[in-house]
């Protein structure tokens, strides 16, 4: 549920406006309004946008006049530092006003600088709306006075999706400030939760000065559970598609103690630990919190880029308002992961202790019941986390006394999480030519290994040695492709075969093929990484 909505009854959110706009938590960073500038049009003059979302909170939030925005963006982006990085898939990003918050917000947007992303998915609070689910922006074009930004259409698609619906009419408390506003109110009832929403407007200047050629899909999140925002968007994102999560952290503490609460946030967040952020302190929660599941669906890392708080930026530190930029990313995206590669730990969990026996617990019945009845037990999925029920490539490893006793899995993602994991035990247990299938007075001997696996993606390479020099040890799970023939080596394997050259040579060796096969020509490799986890270590 959205913070500002669950923390405060109804409309009581808006009680002591002004001391957040003095602190630019909420508020902004200009003490008085400054008139909007002639905005330049982005889009094709010859069909010009019909419907245009304008500016709530220009001259207020961030400059109006678009010199002065793009020098103070300038400014901003350059102080900030890009950071080795996989594919970035979402940023959280702070939202007060550029004064307060705008250092840290460049770190974030520092990171999509170069990159080819194409659509924007930018996730806001809502801090004036009280309703249920999350808004789509129903419009052609997002105005900033940096110009138009054309509205992707995904948000059409997304608006045909639970608990996604177009722009609700009413139940909005416009903010005092309305009046200074440079957006020409219409009726109340008329008036949606975009309207007046800061949070997600003053991220887009900054996302028209570091990125080119890109549709925004703005959302405003009511009251809504994330989990069920991410099983909404997990289907709607591409390869050129980055998710942006508005939030400020803790709000009004003394700055010691808002900086302990935030460091907790931060950490709940970058561990991607759902249950520790239930008590979190953060505007932007709701969208936080749609950030993490994804990320455990889709084996995401984090990396925090910059904190600090408006005692750091403006000088008051008796009651501060936290921000942070934290990037979640693929630990081996595209060629700008490749580059960055070298010397890469491995993937951050995906899965906490909890979902870890959960699914080890899983395993161990599938292999029991197949080998007492040839049959798979009927598991209650209704309370299974998110990331149970999206499909992973996984795989399982029986040991007994130490020594493999069988190992089955697949690679392509093609059935629920869950249920992969119990289709390979079985396997493993029954189907393994190379053993002998298991036998009832075994199962208390054997251990289990469950290997959960992220989308195999193509390494790109110019010759065998830059093959060799862009493979990771320990970290890169490795599938070789020789014309018709092909193999695979889980990253646990490079434990036993340390060198690359004998680690390609196996692995040719594996696929039917020669040693040293893998230097000739049409040779393609595709790597993936895995998060493993067995029962001696689970308890």
């Amino acid at each position: 549920m959205n913070a500002p909505l669950s923390d405060l009854p109804g409309f009581m959110l808006i009680i002591g406006v002004s001391l957040l706009l003095a602190l630019g938590a909420c508020g902004y960073g200009d003490s008085k309004p400054v008139a909007t500038a002639n905005s330049p049009d982005n889009l094709a003059k010859a069909s010009p946008p019909k419907r245009v979302r304008e500016p709530a909170v220009a001259g207020l939030f961030y400059p109006a006049d678009a010199k002065r925005l793009s020098a103070t963006l300038d400014r901003l982006l350059t102080g900030a530092e890009a950071q080795p990085l996989g594919k970035l898939r979402a940023l959280v990003c702070p939202h007060a006003g550029y004064e307060y918050s705008g250092p840290t917000a460049a770190f974030g947007y520092k990171q999509l600088a170069g990159r080819d992303v194409r659509t924007i998915l930018l996730m806001a609070p809502s801090h004036y709306a009280l309703f249920d689910g999350v808004s789509v922006l129903d419009a052609d074009a997002y105005k900033t006075p940096l110009g138009l930004v054309p509205v992707s259409p995904k948000s059409a698609e997304l608006a045909n999706v639970k608990p996604f619906r177009l722009e609700p009419r009413g139940g909005v408390r416009r903010p005092p400030w309305s009046g200074q506003s440079p957006k020409k109110p219409g009726p109340r009832e008329e008036d949606t939760p975009e309207t007046w929403e800061h949070s997600g407007e003053v991220q887009v200047p900054f996302l028209q000065k570091t990125l080119t050629n890109f549709s925004l899909v703005s959302l405003v999140f009511g009251q809504v559970e994330p989990k069920a925002v991410a099983e909404g968007l997990a289907n709607h994102l591409d390869e050129q598609t980055v998710l942006i999560a508005s939030s400020d952290l803790s709000h009004y503490h003394p700055y010691d103690q808002a900086k302990a609460l935030d460091t907790g946030c931060v950490k709940a967040v970058c561990d991607l630990d759902l249950a520790r952020l239930k008590n979190a302190e953060a505007c932007g929660i709701g969208p936080i919190q749609t950030l993490v599941h994804l990320a455990k669906m889709k084996g995401w890392q984090t990396k925090l880029l910059d904190y600090r708080n408006s005692g750091d930026t403006a000088g008051d530190k008796s009651g501060v308002v936290g921000y942070a930029a934290i990037a979640f990313f693929e630990p081996n995206g595209g060629a700008q992961g490749e580059a960055m590669a070298t010397g890469v730990s491995p993937p951050q969990a995906a899965f906490n202790d909890a979902e870890r026996k959960q699914l080890l617990a899983l395993a161990r019945r599938a292999l029991e019941a197949s080998v007492k009845t040839g049959k798979l037990p009927e598991p209650d999925i209704r309370n299974f986390p998110p990331s149970f029920v999206l499909p992973r490539g996984s795989f399982v490893t029986l040991t007994k006394h130490g020594q493999l006793r069988g190992c089955i899995g697949n690679i392509t993602p093609r059935l629920p999480l869950y249920q992969a994991i119990m289709e390979n035990a079985r396997a493993a247990a029954l189907n393994d030519y190379r053993f002998e299938p298991v036998k009832p007075a075994e199962l208390g001997e054997l251990e289990i290994e469950v290997s959960v696996l992220t989308e195999p993606k193509p390494l790109s390479f110019n010759s065998p040695d830059d093959l060799l020099a862009k493979l990771r040890p320990n970290v890169d799970g490795v599938i070789l492709k020789l014309g018709f023939q092909s193999a695979t080596f889980l990253p646990q394997v490079w434990e036993k075969i340390p060198d690359k050259v004998a680690f390609l040579d196996q692995l040719a060796l594996k696929a039917g093929a020669s040693r040293g096969a893998w230097r000739e020509a049409g040779t393609k490799v595709e790597v993936y990484q895995v998060e493993a986890f067995e029962e001696a270590k689970a308890h």
